[in-house]
């Protein structure tokens, strides 16, 4: 069996003159918690995009679950899980009224969606905020609805764009423990952000900067090789070289 679960190559896009993704390539193994690190304006979201079979490239290959990002992309939206970093969900709905809605978007069955969403109420303690509409949870509660949403139909991989976002420390911590009990299940976690602490949660990260994929590596190594004290040191140091490896002379 396959243990590749994510892989790209040379996967570019443009808008115009302007090159959001330029030219990266990576894999990331079946159960791996993967991070995509980078500022703000970095590519990241653009190329979670792509991933998720919602933007088709300019340039580059690339497969998700086996399926390719250009060819296949209405299926790859199947197969996976997605959370984006804005709120998706319906706000005049309750938790579970949206719940049922996306079962229904994926094709389950009543019974199906019925069972899940008891499950999953349970793993993430949705408890009574099921039942209030989603524009009056507070942000970390929306975060579980919609992390609950995006692990509905069961994907053996879920991508997160910026999940925490907005969110309090205590609640980060436990929304990275839910995503640790998942990795052990199996799951495949490909997890954008610019929070250098969640970061070290990865097994492995890349690091994006003005669309390329600048180093990579397990945190600890990146942190020897670049001789830092830190994860977030040694990402603020790469970054300032980078910018000006990118003055023009």
């Amino acid at each position: 069996m396959n243990n590749t679960a994510v892989e790209i190559n040379n996967l570019t896009k443009r808008f115009g003159n302007f090159t959001a993704v330029d030219g990266i390539s990576l894999t990331v193994n079946r159960g791996e918690i993967f991070g995509f690190l980078g500022a703000n304006g970095a590519g990241k979201t653009t190329a979670i995009r792509m991933l998720c079979g919602l933007l088709l490239p300019s340039a580059g290959s690339g497969r998700v679950a086996g399926l390719d990002i250009i060819r296949q992309f209405e299926a790859i939206k199947k197969n996976i899980g997605y959370m984006s970093q804005k709120y998706a969900l319906y706000g005049d709905l309750t938790g579970l009224q949206n719940l049922n809605f996306y079962g229904s978007a994926y094709g389950l069955d009543k019974s199906y969606i019925a069972g899940r969403i008891e499950e999953l109420s349970e793993r993430l303690s949705l408890g009574d905020f099921l039942n209030r509409p989603s524009s009056s949870l507070p942000t970390g509660w929306c975060q579980r609805l919609a992390l609950s949403v995006a692990l509905l139909h069961r994907p053996q991989i879920l991508f997160l764009d910026e999940p925490t976002g907005g969110v309090d420390p205590v609640f980060r911590r436990k929304f990275w423990n839910i995503l640790y009990t998942l990795a052990d299940e199996g799951v495949t976690i490909f997890v954008t952000t610019h929070y250098m602490d969640e970061a070290e949660y990865c097994g492995r990260i890349s690091i994006m900067h003005r669309g390329k994929i600048v180093d990579r590596g397990k945190p600890f190594e990146l942190i020897a090789r670049h001789n830092a004290d830190n994860l977030e040191s040694m990402f603020i140091d790469l970054i300032k070289r980078q910018e000006l490896t990118d003055e023009p002379a």
